[in-house]
């Protein structure tokens, strides 16, 4: 595949940065990146696509990460087994990636964040602090099969795996939304390393286009990451809600054939 234009180039780099940023917070950048990678190189592979996009979400995953790590200091009892599960979802996912269509996935997507969306509409109260349904096992327990879950899915197809992430922590385990975005960095990072793992060795990696995305994603997790540790749960679940209705329209406008 010949390289893209100079043009091409700087829009999905915007992409990048943008996904970057709604990635650190919410998590759901596939959801910015993946489109803008299909719309600027059609004459791609599907697998090259998805080694692609892995690339340049691990770049932002690993820097937001790190912020978070630094600064939220999340429980290794619980994001350990939590990556551990992910990572082991993802390679199971990522083997089967190139197999599926997307279409097959837009209508689960839909549904499912329709009814998160909901769900964290009707109750306000939901994630502004942290106050843990179980303990011990049952909760470790919990947060590996999650991890397993939607790592799988990460590695099949990707897009809104964060945003899965944190409301499966808030709305299962109990976590604020500030602290479910910590772990679920630290597992979406997991997942977009077990991909690359399988991607790369099949040579499915643009590398110049995923290097130069990769380097805006990370400003974009940077500085996401930064914003949502200085703002708090409350902005953070404000953010999850508005970034929930805009895949809602753009995943329904698209399977309705708005656009």
């Amino acid at each position: 595949m010949r390289d893209p234009s100079a043009t091409t180039l700087a829009l999905l780099a915007l992409a990048g940065l943008a996904a970057g940023f709604v990635d650190a917070v919410v998590g759901g950048g596939g959801l910015l990146q993946l489109p803008a990678l299909l719309v600027g190189l059609p004459h791609a592979a599907p697998v090259q696509i998805l080694g692609t996009n892995k690339l340049s979400s691990i770049c932002g995953t690993t820097v937001s990460s790190a912020t978070y790590y630094r600064r939220i200091r999340p429980d290794p009892r619980t994001f350990g087994p939590l990556m551990a599960c992910a990572f082991a979802g993802s390679v199971g996912g990522a083997l089967l990636g190139s197999h599926i269509p997307d279409s097959a996935f837009d209508p689960i997507v839909l549904v499912v964040l329709v009814v998160v969306g909901g769900y964290v509409t009707l109750r306000p109260e939901l994630g502004e602090s942290t106050v843990l349904k179980y303990a011990g096992r049952r909760h470790i327990g919990i947060a590996m099969v999650a991890g397993l879950v939607i790592g799988c899915y990460d590695g099949a197809l990707g897009p809104g795996t964060g945003s899965f992430l944190v409301i499966t922590l808030v709305g299962m385990l109990g976590y604020s939304f500030l602290e479910a975005s910590a772990k679920a960095r630290l597992a979406n990072w997991a997942t977009n390393l077990a991909a690359l793992c399988v991607f790369v060795p099949q040579g499915a990696v643009l590398w110049k286009v995923g290097f130069v995305m990769g380097a805006c994603n990370l400003v974009g997790g940077y500085l996401g990451a930064r914003t949502a540790v200085a703002r708090g749960a409350r902005f953070v679940r404000i953010f999850f809600l508005v970034v929930v209705a805009g895949f809602v329209v753009r995943i329904g406008g698209q399977l309705l054939g708005l656009w």
